[in-house]
């Protein structure tokens, strides 16, 4: 916890959960990714300036923010809780780069799947809602694919069981890598991933 303050911190910015935020039957409950992880990511050479990211379930928008700050990247933030995207709001107008490269991040108040695809060509989950709706936004991607195809890559940070057998099952989907940002926590190795899928080539 004080690790990923210190890093709010440098941002300008306040990404922590809070004990109100709360999911429901198709969403999860907020829960940022680890700054430990985000790091690995950005250093994975997987993600570069000229990039596009999506981040789905982006919450109070930690991941988009760092990646922006680390790589450069644009981004496009979506959150489906009208709350909680007043909070990233609130954090894009805290950050700490100048306007001009702020107009880099886009946030949006609506669901993934109502999101439509245009050259975007990265995309992050944290589990952030159920399998079928995962289906949904994939089939999303794919349709941007299909109009304009290039090397598409998605990350999934900790994948649920729901989420694996999906990605496993699905046609256009190659598994790419995996990327260990597994942590130490009070002096426990805790075991953590993002698998990386692709679709199409350079």
């Amino acid at each position: 916890m004080k690790n990923a303050e210190n890093y709010d911190r440098a941002l300008n910015i306040k990404t922590s959960a809070s004990g109100y935020e709360a999911g429901d039957e198709n969403h999860a409950r907020y829960e940022p990714t680890g700054y430990g992880a985000l790091k690995s990511l950005a250093s994975s050479g997987l993600i570069e300036k000229d990039d596009i990211l999506v981040d789905y379930g982006c919450g109070k928008g930690r991941v988009s923010f760092f990646l922006h700050y680390a790589l450069g990247v644009s981004a496009a933030g979506i959150e489906y809780d009208s709350e909680i995207y007043l909070s990233a709001v609130r954090n894009l107008e805290s950050y700490i780069l100048p306007e001009a490269q702020k107009s880099n991040i886009r946030l949006f108040n609506q669901s993934a799947e109502s999101y439509q695809v245009t050259n975007e060509n990265r995309f992050y989950f944290f589990n952030p809602f159920s399998h079928v709706i995962l289906a949904s936004v994939i089939n999303q991607i794919l349709v941007s694919y299909y109009e304009n195809p290039r090397l598409m890559r998605l990350f999934f940070y900790y994948p649920s069981s729901e989420y694996l057998a999906l990605l496993s099952a699905h046609p256009m989907l190659d598994f790419e890598c995996e990327i260990d940002v597994s942590d130490t926590e009070n002096g426990e190795r805790k075991r953590e991933r993002i698998m990386v899928y692709k679709i199409g080539s350079a």
